[in-house]
């Protein structure tokens, strides 16, 4: 290879580069994600079903978003991150200039959009140049939830408590019974653990009576007696000041396994109100601390780099 063509391999990675930092510090201006989104966690949000194989099929690099394990390496447009990459990612880019024939990348999919497997940097590369499909072997997980090339973790963890919600209300009635209600949650699978609440609750009520109470019954009575008494609780007490990122049912959940952990420790005798005091002043955060993360965060980021790449 003469010296000509190592230079515009070098030259490639090195644009790549530049771009994917210019992209940072415009994502830390903008306020916004710029970070591929892993597989791990798109998957625990949501908990798809069944697989199936698909074979080697073409698959459009525009709707790859995210990798298994690489996620750290490339940003969400599938730029390298770092210059230990250079490597792989130039003896990639020359195959691409002598046309020499790949192997078919691996990835799954899910909702109708892709995640890297195996061959990160065939397809970081692939963008680089320009290639609109590759050609990858498919596994695809079963989901209800139809998912976009756009979309962030933030955006999909959203959807995702939307769709839980509606579905609850839409199972219970909570909304129609108690006019007013607002159950609402900022992280995924909160619905489940309420369904388990009211059923707690239904078995001690069933402990007193000689037949079993409906499931509807119980939840009104959890809400009431139980639900809006730790919600006056939050409100009188001004706790959600120092959660300013969550919602009132969050902190219902929090306090409660606080609760039932302080009573194990101190007795049946501590109070609800005593939970939720304890657990305000343990992990809430007040107005200097939550500034003082907000820099730090922004500090990381912007140093939490390699040095720029020769241009």
């Amino acid at each position: 290879m003469n010296k000509e063509f190592t230079k515009k391999i070098q030259s490639d990675f090195d644009r790549a580069r530049t771009k994917e930092i210019i992209a940072t510090i415009l994502s830390l201006l903008k306020n916004e994600n710029d970070e591929l989104l892993s597989f791990h966690d798109v998957k625990s949000i949501l908990k798809p079903g069944a697989h199936t194989y698909k074979g080697v099929i073409p698959v459009k690099l525009s709707l790859i978003i995210g990798s298994e394990g690489r996620y750290k390496d490339f940003n969400k447009l599938f730029l390298p991150r770092h210059q230990h990459l250079r490597f792989r990612w130039e003896r990639i880019n020359l195959a691409h200039y002598k046309n020499v024939i790949l192997p078919p990348i691996k990835l799954y999919e899910i909702g109708g959009v892709y995640f890297v497997r195996d061959g990160n940097h065939r397809v970081s590369v692939a963008k680089t140049q320009g290639v609109e499909f590759i050609d990858a072997e498919v596994v695809s997980l079963n989901s209800i939830i139809e998912l976009h090339p756009d979309m962030t973790r933030e955006y999909l963890k959203n959807v995702i408590i939307e769709f839980e919600k509606k579905r609850f209300y839409r199972t219970t009635k909570l909304d129609k019974l108690r006019l007013g209600c607002d159950l609402s949650f900022t992280t995924p699978g909160r619905y489940d653990e309420i369904i388990k609440h009211i059923q707690g609750h239904k078995y001690y009520i069933n402990l007193e009576k000689k037949d079993e109470i409906p499931f509807q019954q119980a939840m009104l009575s959890w809400y009431d007696n139980v639900y809006c008494p730790i919600i006056k609780i939050i409100e009188d007490e001004k706790i959600l000041n120092r959660f300013p990122d969550r919602t009132p049912a969050d902190l219902y959940v929090w306090i409660v396994s606080t609760w039932h952990e302080l009573k194990e420790q101190y007795g049946e005798d501590y109070s609800l109100k005593q939970a939720a005091i304890n657990y305000s002043q343990e992990h809430g955060s007040g107005t200097l601390k939550r500034i003082k993360e907000i820099l730090l965060g922004f500090v990381k980021r912007i140093f939490n780099r390699e040095s720029l790449p020769h241009l």
